[in-house]
């Protein structure tokens, strides 16, 4: 089943995959690693990168509303290089910063193009092209960015000890812009709105024909939107709180200096393997019904962190969060399809993803708020279980309503 969905779509899964994979290039771990040689270089604190950073990803996820809606407008294989070569840009531009305000639109750019508009490629064009393979293959494209998590830090690490961090940028975006356009030409040239995975089974056509598909301002109007949304912002906000923070988590449980770095690598382990399961449980159940179990994971994340500070424990805390976000990659992208259909999915997850990536801006700022006034990480977690556990209750509540509305036909 697994071997002939892959060889059946094999060229839109790999597209998916590589398009995750280089959307690392604008995630917040991957332009980490240069902090410190970009805050020497242009003679700035911790807290002035820190802010730059935050308005800048504030701006991206405001453009990305509009940016994103095109990919309903435009043939995919127009769109996609498009984006590539934006992404190219966008490297060859952070190689030049010297300034704050160029590092400010040098981020916006990488966070934009990389971020925003990379996964939002590949997750639009998966969600719409498959329907009853859509969690499998969801599964598969989001595996791209979980390799560029684990790998990455390691070899541009290495990299970096002797090799300038502004050439290793320039690199980028020449390897960008000569191995993508022509990967994406032999990937998606055929693909466009109405094309479908391969299948067999006569009723899958009729399905998806029979769902009705939503435009942006009808769902700005539905009630249920507004119920997934906190559930749906839980895991990016938490985690990149947490992520950004985590020396004062480690100061704060006296965990010694590697340790959430070690348990990263569970984070890694266990963000893939709940990919592939996750992605046969949508298959099989639909995202609909997995919906309310999604921040349950995130829920004993926290309380592990709230309750234990054996060091053993930050293994069992982020093991708890990477299921945690590979539960959200996949379900959240086949969500929105199975309920609002697929003819505006591109619209419909630019604003999604506009409001993810504005999550993890606000992120850095409430935590490090939060932290300034003297909260311990304990307290912290706390307010963050109460705001997990109540997400999911509101998910429960209205789980009924998550039915697709299906077409009058006429």
């Amino acid at each position: 089943m697994i071997i002939d969905i892959v060889k059946s779509n094999f060229k839109i899964i790999i597209f998916g995959f590589v398009f995750t994979f280089f959307s690392c290039i604008g995630q917040s771990f991957f332009i980490g690693l240069f902090n410190s040689n970009i805050r020497d270089e242009l003679n700035i604190t911790h807290g002035e990168f820190g802010t730059i950073y935050g308005i800048a990803t504030l701006c991206s996820s405001l453009t990305l509303i509009w940016l994103g809606k095109k990919i309903d407008d435009l043939k995919l294989i127009n769109y996609s290089l498009l984006v590539v070569t934006f992404l190219s840009l966008a490297a060859l531009f952070f190689s030049f910063v010297n300034g704050l305000i160029f590092l400010a639109i040098g981020i916006f750019f990488l966070r934009l193009s990389g971020q925003g508009l990379m996964t939002h490629t590949a997750s639009v064009a998966i969600s719409r092209f498959f329907e009853r393979s859509r969690g499998k293959a969801l599964s598969y494209t989001w595996i791209g960015m979980s390799f560029g998590e684990f790998f990455l830090p390691v070899i541009i690490v290495y990299f970096l000890t002797f090799i300038y961090w502004r050439s290793l940028w320039q690199g980028f975006a020449i390897i960008i812009i000569l191995l993508l356009p022509i990967f994406t030409y032999l990937t998606i040239k055929e693909i466009n709105i109405f094309s479908r995975e391969n299948k067999t089974e006569n009723n899958v056509k009729k399905n998806i024909d029979t769902i009705k598909s939503w435009t942006r301002k009808e769902v700005l109007k539905d009630l249920k939107f507004y119920s997934i949304l906190p559930a749906m912002l839980a895991s990016s906000f938490i985690i990149t709180g947490i992520v950004i923070n985590q020396t004062f988590i480690i100061e704060s449980k006296d965990w010694g200096k590697f340790a959430i770095a070690k348990s990263f690598m569970i984070y890694s382990i266990l963000t893939v393997a709940t990919l592939f399961f996750s992605g046969f449980l949508v298959d099989k159940f639909t995202s609909r019904k997995l919906f309310p179990l999604l921040n349950v994971p995130l829920l004993l994340s926290l309380i592990v962190l709230m309750i234990f500070d054996h060091p053993n424990s930050a293994f069992v805390f982020m093991g708890f969060m990477g299921i945690s976000n590979g539960l959200t990659n996949v379900l959240m992208s086949s969500l929105w399809a199975e309920i609002y259909g697929v003819n505006y999915l591109g619209s419909i997850k630019a604003l999604t993803g506009s409001l993810m990536v504005f999550s993890t801006a606000l992120a850095t700022v409430v935590f490090g708020t939060l932290i300034d006034l003297g909260n311990s990480i304990e307290n912290i977690a706390a307010l963050c279980s109460i705001y997990t556990a109540i997400s999911i209750i509101i998910v429960i509540i209205f789980q009924k309503n998550y039915r697709p509305v299906l077409q009058n036909k006429t």
